[in-house]
């Protein structure tokens, strides 16, 4: 078991070395879109509409760089990726970066050579379950089956959580967020656990959502984000940067409806001018256009925006920002200075 754990994140690594070789921000530029990986099918997060077109949180992510790198944010081609495999997909250079609900950790990024840009969710993995059962507590969940997507942090977290507690569980692999749907729905596990938003995500395409609890408990940090591969940092910073952008434009009030106005009459805010691109020289220093960010905020707008289109409050996933919401609203989303 752990000499193929071992060549398996050799392998991923060796793949990440030699495709981090090319510039990536050449090979985007000369093929003319943005390879972007994202999850088979996450409500609000990442999923095709009715008419194919890719929409969501994690989507809007690929559609900035997209946009600031290209200058057309619908160049982007989602390859669907599912825990199992997303790691090969960028190691390989199938994709140019991973926007995918995947957490930061240690071994995937010293281990595995990828480079987490930042954190775009801050999340913790939770419990969700049918109310009928009448469950109140993870703590009560003793013999309990549980639906888990292998390939990820959750798999060890679920293990740590009952052998912590004194309690047992039967896992129930599954592949895809698809397959824990059908397998939850049918009843073939008590538990379905995940990323808390994750779950809230899956909650709201049921047909009857209130029929189904998310328990109190947080049994993780998973800190969601972008990655790319090691050794390419001209490109891990234009992705960084980028995130960045919509983080800053939220707290200096830069959004979808004002950009315009802000870049065509720059006024007496330095730090907005040069996010803009109105002052100084940042694009060049990282490759793009001086309007790169203008770009990737029009989009589909700041970080504020993005969040509440697609998760927010007012959305059938009902999310709150929490430690989403910014370093000046008692959050932790912040980003350094544009300077």
């Amino acid at each position: 078991m752990k000499k193929t754990v071992i060549l398996g994140a050799l392998t991923v690594a060796g793949l990440a070395a030699g495709a981090a070789s090319a510039a990536t921000l050449d090979d985007v530029k000369a093929r003319g879109n943005l390879n972007c990986g994202v999850s088979t099918g996450l409500t609000g997060f990442s999923a095709p509409d009715a008419n194919g077109v890719w929409q969501g949180f994690d989507v809007a992510v690929c559609r900035a760089v997209a946009a600031a790198v290209l200058g057309d944010p619908m160049a982007v081609e989602f390859v669907p990726t599912t825990g199992q495999t997303r790691f090969t997909a960028l190691a390989s250079g199938e994709i140019d970066m991973l926007a995918r609900n995947t957490t930061w950790t240690f071994s995937r990024d010293n281990d595995l050579k990828f480079e987490f840009v930042g954190v775009n969710y801050y999340d913790g993995q939770g419990f969700m379950i049918p109310k009928e059962l009448g469950v109140s507590s993870a703590k009560e969940l003793d013999g309990a089956t549980v639906c888990i997507q292998t390939g990820t942090t959750t798999e060890l977290n679920l293990a740590d959580f009952f052998r912590v507690n004194n309690i047992s569980y039967e896992p129930v692999p599954i592949e895809t967020n698809a397959e824990a749907q059908q397998q939850y729905l049918a009843g073939a596990c008590d538990v379905y656990t995940t990323d808390a938003s994750g779950l809230a995500a899956t909650r709201a395409s049921f047909e009857a959502p209130g029929d189904h609890v998310i328990l109190p408990e947080i049994i993780s940090k998973e800190p969601l984000g972008p990655l790319v591969r090691h050794g390419d940092n001209e490109w891990g910073d234009i992705v960084r940067w980028t995130l960045n952008a919509l983080i800053a434009a939220e707290e200096y009030g830069v959004t979808s409806a004002n950009i315009g106005e802000l870049a065509s009459a720059p006024g007496n805010n330095p730090e907005i001018n040069r996010l803009l691109g109105t002052e100084g020289e940042l694009g060049a220093m990282i490759g793009l256009e001086a309007d790169w960010a203008q770009k990737a905020i029009m989009a589909n707008g700041n970080y504020g925006e993005i969040f509440e289109k697609n998760i927010g409050e007012n959305t059938p996933i009902g999310l709150s920002r929490g430690l989403n919401a910014q370093w000046t609203d008692g959050g932790l989303m912040y980003s350094p200075p544009f300077r």
